[in-house]
């Protein structure tokens, strides 16, 4: 008999199981909470929990790292609208958020579709909206070596408008580096520009 490292070694009297630890404890939640986990309809239920948790962590959001020449260094170039989801870390509760990106280059254009892998990427994992911007800043500026980046995320928690107060609300959050933070005639132009 074949023994893979999911498999368990039980007495010749007892079954065998292949449980994954996920699957287990979705089990004991639901049964924490009066449900029968075999029954129809829940019966596929913990191992749906299981692939969905990992495969919501383990996201690989493919290369980051795609850059061009830049035409010129006054450009503004903003990118809005990037839909991401992400999972309260107090409450392990989802929230969605939609996520602008606004960056000077320097010297080198990222290639757009890096924009949204990059917030995809640190919002796939337990997080707090205020940290979510800042981590997205700071990658942007790693990757296309400006300083000058600024991202605004408006996003709804599901740990406030389900429980709690129970009221559906959005929060903004803004994470403004280099000139973004300094340059209120920076600053001006992006808002502008997001409200038209």
């Amino acid at each position: 008999m074949t023994v893979t490292k999911l498999d368990r070694v039980a007495a010749p009297s007892a079954p065998t199981t292949t449980e994954d630890p996920l699957i287990g404890l979705a089990r004991q939640l639901l049964e924490e909470i009066g449900e029968d986990p075999d029954r129809d309809g829940l019966r596929d239920t913990p191992a749906r929990f299981a692939r969905w948790w990992r495969e919501f962590i383990n996201y690989e959001p493919g290369s980051l790292g795609t850059l061009f020449e830049s035409i010129g260094t006054s450009q503004l170039v903003i990118v809005s609208d990037i839909q991401v989801w992400s999972l309260c870390e107090h409450h392990l509760l989802p929230f969605n958020c939609s996520v602008t990106i606004a960056y000077r280059p320097a010297g080198q254009l990222l290639g757009l579709s890096k924009f949204a892998r990059v917030a995809h990427h640190y919002a796939h994992r337990l997080q707090v909206q205020e940290r979510l911007v800042d981590q997205i800043a700071l990658e942007i500026s790693n990757l296309s070596g400006t300083p000058d980046v600024a991202v605004i995320a408006k996003g709804e928690h599901l740990c406030m408008s389900m429980r709690g107060i129970k009221a559906a609300a959005q929060m903004t959050s803004t994470a403004l580096r280099g000139e973004f933070g300094t340059s209120s005639g920076l600053r001006s132009e992006l808002f502008d520009l997001l409200r038209t």
